[in-house]
């Protein structure tokens, strides 16, 4: 066995961890971690020196003081792990995100004791740095706390290993509790920034004719839809208190473009090609045209709406 999978097998067994965990994750008194801070530890040395120099001078007062201050020390380790004990984590809502931009987990802490929980601290364990900030939990509450991760690859991001920390009341102690919850994120391509436009009209589009939704001419108002894209809504009708409306358009434009993996320059890495198929979905998306998208292996049939473009960005996102 390796050195690296000895220390994980110990980490493992230490920090009772070994992976994504099922909901809900209950913080029991083995689960907790209780050391003194780097300001308890000073304390301790303080109290030291004085605990000395009072047996050396024989000192009434000096004894009094030294084991006051070390007796309440002594009970800050009781509260710092009581503020954790029976807490119960469970994961959030994490929405879909482009590559580059952080994904963003909701994770619920729920305290079902009659005490408030006070000045916790939440973060990746392999990341101090993107702690949040320090909060409270009312008694027999639900509070959601949301955790950044950043993001380097497309693809599902699984949740890391947070830590959750306190060092309530005083600052001597830290206590602190290591999970996993079972969450993950999709990560999107990023999008092309400097590309050619949509191959409107090119040899990725495909006329359809008949009522299509033309962006040329102003043909009328329907119903509104919740798919419609918010710059064809009849603004002005809906200021004045009318019912929602969407303009519709007639012309010899594009009715629908068909995306094709197949029209991309053959030259274009993996990666390039996704980027660049990423930014014409969301220009058509934004320009409120049916559009559909062909990879090796997949078809996705024309369409619009939240729906529909996050059925192609994540044949993009999982792609090969």
């Amino acid at each position: 066995m390796s050195l690296a999978q000895l220390r994980a097998r110990f980490q493992r067994w230490l920090f009772r961890v070994g992976g994504p965990e099922p909901a809900p994750i209950r913080l029991v008194q083995r689960r907790i971690f209780v050391l003194p801070s780097r300001f308890g530890l000073a304390l301790g040395i303080t109290l030291l020196a004085m605990l000395l120099a009072s047996i050396n001078y024989t000192l009434s007062l000096g004894f009094a003081l030294t084991f006051l201050i070390g007796g309440v020390a002594w009970i800050s380790i009781h509260h710092a792990f009581r503020n954790l004990v029976d807490l119960a984590i469970t994961p959030g809502r994490s929405d879909a995100v482009f590559c580059g931009s952080p994904a963003r987990f909701g994770i619920l802490l729920h305290n079902a004791a009659h005490r408030s929980r006070l000045g916790l601290v939440l973060f990746p364990t392999q990341a101090p740095t993107l702690r949040t900030h320090p909060f409270d939990l009312s008694p027999e509450r639900t509070a959601t706390q949301e955790i950044a991760i950043p993001t380097a690859t497309r693809g599902w991001l699984t949740l890391p290993r947070l830590t959750l920390e306190t060092r309530h009341p005083l600052g001597l102690i830290r206590a602190w509790s290591l999970f996993q919850p079972d969450a993950r994120c999709l990560v999107y391509p990023a999008p092309e920034q400097d590309g050619p436009p949509l191959p409107v009209g090119g040899p990725a589009a495909t006329g359809l004719g008949g009522n299509g939704h033309g962006q040329d001419d102003f043909a009328g108002l329907r119903h509104h839809q919740p798919s419609d894209a918010p710059r064809h809504v009849a603004w002005k009708a809906v200021a004045r208190g009318g019912p929602w409306r969407t303009k519709e358009f007639d012309g010899s434009g594009a009715r629908h473009v068909h995306i094709h993996w197949a029209h991309l320059p053959a030259g274009m890495g993996l990666e390039a090609r996704l980027a660049r198929l990423t930014r014409w979905i969301l220009e058509a998306d934004r320009a409120g045209i049916d559009y559909g998208l062909s990879l090796p292996g997949a078809d996705i049939p024309p369409g619009r709406g939240a729906a529909h473009r996050h059925a192609c960005l994540t044949r993009l996102a999982l792609f090969g």
